[in-house]
């Protein structure tokens, strides 16, 4: 396994991502950081479990980066098919021309740019005699993004909670994760609670536009959606499953961002609509309450589709979801994992 897909699959116990510039998974530097513990060697440890369509964790993008920046650009093999569904299409150039008349909006002196995320996602853990166990859990945070993009940046982590229907088990073995994580050595970051962070650059590492471009550079990327598409064609080669599928949640991840300025979000919009295999999913998708339209690409083997869910009247991303289509007998149409957005002004940060 190469390490852009392990990038994409594996999972850490080190709190949910925020929605700001996205990077590449789940980086290697939060591997470390999980892995830090002194808690006795008899307490149930937490597994990397791949867990379907996982958050990628935003802002930890500079390693990421650099493993792209090893990829060579050249030979890259496009698709030949004609791109989205017209009905896909016609959601997606809409959900452009809207974002351009939307705009995004401009913060006063001294104000924020609020972007809250809540998701549900899954867990899992080991316990001491080797069983695996699994459950589902939600989680919630908030990044502060202040006028001037150089300042402060802060980032509020929630704790993870499994869902009430969760085993006693599954429960007790979400507690141990927890109070491991509290047991962290000093100078190590914990996964809930503040963090602080100049430009926005958490863990040492500056907030992406979309990989391989940092947030700040986000002007300099083609406004063109067919060069914007085979520049993301580039940048994931090798990645994912299809260059397709890849190049689809690559795009989702910086639409969902709450960050990207808006002349980008239209041509990531665009982009996608070239994409072949895309399609309208679902006109009435409600996630967190809120209801839009779901774009969305199947997996390879059919088992899942991969949804963004627009608000057609502002042409924002709401959040995003996995549907199970034909896995392990499990009904059509189940919701495995879902994350909502939602960006507002506010006058101050915690």
């Amino acid at each position: 396994m190469d390490d852009l897909q392990l990038l994409r699959e594996m999972r850490s116990d080190v709190g949910s991502a925020p929605p700001a510039t996205l990077a590449r998974g789940r980086e290697k530097l939060m591997t470390k950081i999980g892995q830090s513990s002194t808690v006795e060697e008899t307490r149930p440890q937490a597994t990397v479990t791949p867990i379907r369509f996982r958050r990628r964790l935003l802002f930890v993008s500079a390693a990421a980066a650099l493993i792209v920046g090893g990829i060579v650009v050249a030979d890259v093999v496009r698709p030949g098919a004609p791109g989205a569904t017209a009905e896909a299409a016609e959601v997606l150039n809409n959900a452009a021309a809207a974002t351009i008349r939307t705009s995004d909006p401009v913060l006063g002196p001294g104000q924020y740019l609020k972007i809250e995320t809540q998701e549900l996602t899954g867990g899992g853990a080991q316990t001491a005699d080797g069983r695996e166990v699994n459950w589902q859990e939600t989680t919630a945070g908030q990044v502060y993004v202040p006028a001037n993009r150089d300042g402060e940046w802060v980032w509020n982590r929630e704790p993870r909670v499994p869902l009430e229907s969760s085993t006693d088990e599954a429960k007790a073995l979400a507690a141990e994760i927890a109070a491991r994580d509290s047991y962290r050595p000093a100078g190590q970051p914990s996964s809930v609670g503040i963090v602080r962070a100049p430009g926005g650059a958490f863990y040492g590492n500056e907030p992406t536009a979309i990989i391989g471009t940092p947030l700040k550079d986000a002007g300099n990327l083609p406004k063109d959606p067919r060069a914007l598409l085979d520049l993301i064609y580039e940048r994931t080669k090798g990645a994912g499953k299809t260059p397709d599928s890849e190049a689809f949640v690559t795009i989702a991840d910086g639409l969902r961002t709450g960050a990207v300025p808006a002349e980008l979000r239209a041509a990531l919009y665009k982009a996608a609509a070239l994409i072949p295999g895309v399609t309208l999913s679902d006109r009435q998708a409600t996630i967190d309450g809120r209801t839009g339209t779901a774009i969305g690409i199947p997996s390879p083997d059919g088992a899942a589709r991969t949804d963004i869910i627009i608000d057609p009247a502002s042409g924002l991303v709401i959040g995003e979801q996995s549907v199970l289509l034909n896995y392990l007998g499990s009904p059509a149409g189940t919701v495995t994992s879902w994350s909502s957005v939602r960006t507002s002004v506010v006058n101050s940060a915690p």
